[in-house]
């Protein structure tokens, strides 16, 4: 498998790992600058050259992998190849100097809008200047043509476009896990049916629906009477979504209230993260 390949399997699971990279070359080494090596948690994939480089590399990878507090910062680890050197994995003895550059590869967060109407479009806008994997969902071909999703073209983050004419919710069933949900249809119907199958979905980050308290009032009756859900499962689900205090009604403003809101989220998932690996 090719270290691009490496590292989109890494993204995909969102697993952190590290792309290790061959720096610099000054005389003989096993491999040249540029070879690579992507490290997961437990595989890796590529290689640097094996023996003391490598190994040591792939402890350093996994101590970052592991690290708690802030993301770690890309390092330079220097190795001297010759016979006097004791290495913690063994002498090589090429000759030369290996320069190695480590590159943390965190977690990258995910979202899945569903419904790409007005408000949809416009928080679309704000999250595809993101690094994150944005998955976009909508039962109607129009929302989602070249032509209306031009304007995330130059995004950064991974944009997914899902045309689901009949059932989006199979679509949550593709999510990785901890995708955070936004539920933004134009059919009530629809959003109704999302609700329910997220409430069903394991693994899923946060659940946010957009709407009034009228409409969530039947929701919340009809989730509990027909859906079979309990009142702490229901309250998974946040509504009214975006920061409270910002009312404008304008597409625009909504967008960038439930951006707020989410990146805050996104903050919270870390600190939560963070918290977990500390003893």
């Amino acid at each position: 498998m090719s270290w691009v390949a490496a590292v989109a399997r890494l993204r995909a699971r969102r697993e952190p790992g590290v792309l290790v990279t061959v720096a610099t070359v000054r005389g003989h080494a096993p491999r040249r600058a540029g070879a690579k090596l992507v490290v997961g948690r437990t595989e890796t994939w590529g290689s640097i050259g094996g023996g003391n480089i490598e190994a040591v590399a792939i402890d350093r990878a996994r101590e970052l992998n592991g690290a708690a507090g802030p993301e770690p910062e890309p390092e330079l680890m220097e190795f001297a190849l010759n016979d006097k050197v004791t290495g913690r994995h063994g002498v090589q003895c090429c000759g030369g100097a290996v320069t190695v550059l480590l590159e943390p590869l965190p977690v990258v967060q995910a979202v899945a809008v569903f419904g790409v109407g007005h408000v949809g479009l416009e928080l679309a806008r704000i999250l595809a200047r993101h690094h994150l994997d944005l998955h976009l969902i909508d039962t109607r071909p129009d929302m989602l043509t070249d032509e209306r999703l031009g304007v995330l073209a130059d995004a950064v983050a991974q944009v997914h476009v899902h045309h689901t004419p009949l059932l989006p919710e199979e679509v949550l069933t593709e999510l990785a896990p901890g995708t955070h949900v936004l539920i933004m249809t134009h059919d009530h119907a629809e959003d109704a049916a999302l609700c329910d199958a997220a409430l069903r979905t394991a693994g899923l980050g946060s659940i946010g629906l957009i709407g009034s308290s009228a409409k969530w009032a039947r929701f919340r009756q009809r989730l509990a009477t027909e859906g079979g859900h309990d009142a702490a499962t229901i309250d998974r689900i946040k509504t009214p979504i975006g920061i409270a205090g910002i009312t404008g009604k304008e597409p625009a403003a909504i967008a960038v209230s439930v951006a707020a809101d989410l990146l805050r989220s996104f903050e919270q998932d870390h600190h939560r993260a963070v918290s977990n690996l500390v003893p």
